[in-house]
């Protein structure tokens, strides 16, 4: 046997051990699954944040799955290890990629507002709730809508049933996962909240205290609601005891009574949660270096900001531009592109969102034109009308970006047979809404609070306050790269409004920067999202480029820890697939491959 293929046997192997390891539970606390945030070889590629998700994802590639059959269990997996930034509470977007057609399609998760939203859904005695009052609130949930997602995505794309891609995240709820020190930090975060709904404190603070770093967590509750949703389809929860569950839980926060928090009823029904539906819709595409970029419409601006953001940076060289030209170029770029997002983006079964014209390169270059590579503009800077592109025009009314939740999460899927899929999913905040659904061990969102509360420029239509069955805008930005109609590489990130920016700066650091896409997601990042100071990194500060930055007006505030935990896939010239995450943020990324072929 040559020595090529005994290794080769050795990593296979190793790798199977591995996923018999994960699929039935941690054997101790002394021995989490391990994490690499690269992995490069053959049969499909996988990376999220966390590795026992990863490492299930890889296993269903491994036993034939495709990468849509691999998303779903991933994502269900992470609704168990990472249940403070995603669940089956929330919703999402998805992008795939089909191999077979080399077509790019999307399916809108997003949460809805109940029948009974109106506008004035966050305004209390004439005056919006305080943040955290909305978000700690039945008032916040939407119905959720990743499990939808699942279904729909599995019946049109995928080759398993639903009950087999989420048996793996099953066992993983009942026989546990070893905790690491950013799961007993987010609950940690939230302690104060979480305390205040027997049902959440019972699970995430047993004995009163977040469990420990190396312990072993369980979380039987949720392994039934997956058995229930295997047994009777996601109709269990649309149509069924899950959904009722829900509607109780808005309806009657189940608050201690010694709490002194003053958590509002929502009036989410069960009739508003049956009449939910994963919605098919057309990617956005961009033409970018002779690329094509797909992602994600509204509601989501992402696709659409990325977009508009590119467009505009067609305008300037930054393949050779000088590093500090370069992020001058790039942070003025999603300047502009945030004011015209925050005019014209929202749901667009509720208003007449123009795509196509925000899109178009000829408005894009009327952006362009205001962009100075020695000086920054003056933020907040006003949108332009992309239906009546005029060159060089400012606008007349100032359009600032509200706050959006950062805790998200991102996985990337690609198979041997080259489909591809970008999913990005959450609750919003860090542990959503506070609430877990008693007897149902998952976190309800707090999606709804993605609405403007009151309109962001008086006097000027606002697309995105709350409505009935209205979907709140987001700004997920799962995004897929094509080459002459062949995966080129697909990325995304969590970070709330940040993930554009992330998105972008990924994009252009492997397509103008000479960046490997582990090096791009790894990174300084900042995100200048239409204010007087962009959000950055401590990293991005401590590059020289940044005092001259500075001398041209750009504004920077440090970003509370980290901006964003992207991932994303490429597939490399010779046919291996390229899997990349995290290095550091989040406590590292786990990448993996199926056949892992690097020597």
């Amino acid at each position: 046997m040559s020595a090529h293929r005994c290794r080769r046997i050795l990593v296979i192997a190793a790798a199977a051990a591995l996923a018999t390891t994960v699929a039935s539970g941690p054997a101790s606390a002394a021995t989490p699954t391990p994490k690499s945030p690269v992995a490069v070889g053959f049969g499909g590629a996988v990376a999220s944040i966390d590795a026992d998700a990863t490492a299930i994802g890889t296993q269903v590639l491994r036993d034939g799955g495709n990468a849509v059959d691999a998303a779903v269990a991933v994502a269900a997996a992470l609704g168990v290890t990472d249940p403070f930034s995603a669940g089956i509470g929330g919703g999402g977007f998805f992008v795939y990629y089909d191999a077979k057609t080399h077509r790019v399609h999307t399916l809108d998760g997003r949460e809805t507002a109940p029948k009974t939203a109106d506008e004035n859904l966050f305004v209390e005695d004439g005056k919006p709730l305080p943040f955290a009052d909305a978000v700690t609130s039945g008032l916040s949930v939407g119905v959720p809508g990743t499990p939808a997602t699942w279904a729909e995505a599995l019946r049109k794309w995928g080759t398993r049933s639903l009950a087999k891609s989420l048996r793996p995240a099953e066992n993983l709820a009942r026989t546990g996962f070893v905790v690491d020190q950013t799961f007993q930090t987010q609950i940690a975060n939230n302690a104060a909240r979480f305390a205040a709904f027997p049902s959440t404190r019972s699970l995430y603070l047993p004995g009163g205290a977040p469990p420990a770093p190396g312990t072993v967590f369980r979380n039987p509750d949720l392994a039934a609601t997956y058995a229930q949703l295997e047994r009777n389809g996601v109709d269990a929860l649309y149509r069924g005891p899950i959904g009722a569950d829900i509607a109780k839980t808005v309806q009657q926060p189940p608050v201690d009574p010694a709490s002194t928090l003053n958590v509002r009823p929502g009036k989410l029904t069960a009739a508003d949660i049956a009449a939910y539906r994963a919605i098919e819709r057309d990617p956005t595409h961009a033409r970018y270096e002779g690329l094509d970029v797909y992602g994600m419409p509204a509601p989501s601006s992402g696709g659409l900001t990325v977009g508009e953001a590119l467009n505009i940076l067609e305008n300037f060289d930054l393949k050779h531009a000088s590093k500090a030209d370069y992020l001058q170029y790039f942070l003025e770029s999603t300047r502009f592109a945030f004011a015209d997002r925050n005019r014209w983006i929202g749901d667009p079964a509720f208003v007449d969102v123009p795509a196509r014209e925000l899109l178009a390169q000829r408005f894009a270059d009327t952006r362009a034109c205001l962009i100075s590579k020695d000086k920054a503009a003056t933020s907040p800077v006003a949108p332009a009308d992309p239906r009546h592109p005029a060159p060089c025009a400012a606008g007349a009314t100032a359009a600032p970006t509200p706050y959006e939740g950062e805790n998200t999460t991102h996985l990337t899927v690609a198979d041997k047979w080259g489909n591809v899929v970008a999913y990005t999913l959450t609750i919003e905040q860090e542990g959503g809404s506070g609430i877990v659904v008693p007897g149902r061990g998952f976190l309800l969102n707090n999606e709804l609070t993605d609405f403007s509360f009151t309109p962001v420029t008086p006097g000027v239509p606002d697309p995105n306050l709350p409505g009935p069955g209205k979907r709140p805008r987001s700004s997920m930005a799962p995004t897929i790269v094509l080459d002459h109609g062949r995966p080129f590489f697909a990325t995304g990130s969590p970070g709330g409004a940040s993930i554009i920016t992330t998105v972008l700066q990924v994009i252009l650091g492997r397509l103008d920067r000479g960046l490997s896409l582990e090096n791009a997601i790894a990174a300084p990042r900042a995100s200048q999202r239409n204010a007087a100071a962009a959000q950055v990194e401590q990293a991005f500060l401590d590059q020289p480029e940044t005092a001259d930055l500075k001398a041209r007006g750009q504004g920077f505030s440090t970003a509370p820890a980290e901006i964003g935990a992207a991932t994303g896939v490429e597939r490399l010239r010779d046919g291996r697939w390229l899997a990349a995450a995290e290095p550091v943020r989040r406590g590292t990324g786990a990448a993996q491959v199926v056949w892992p072929a690097n020597w």
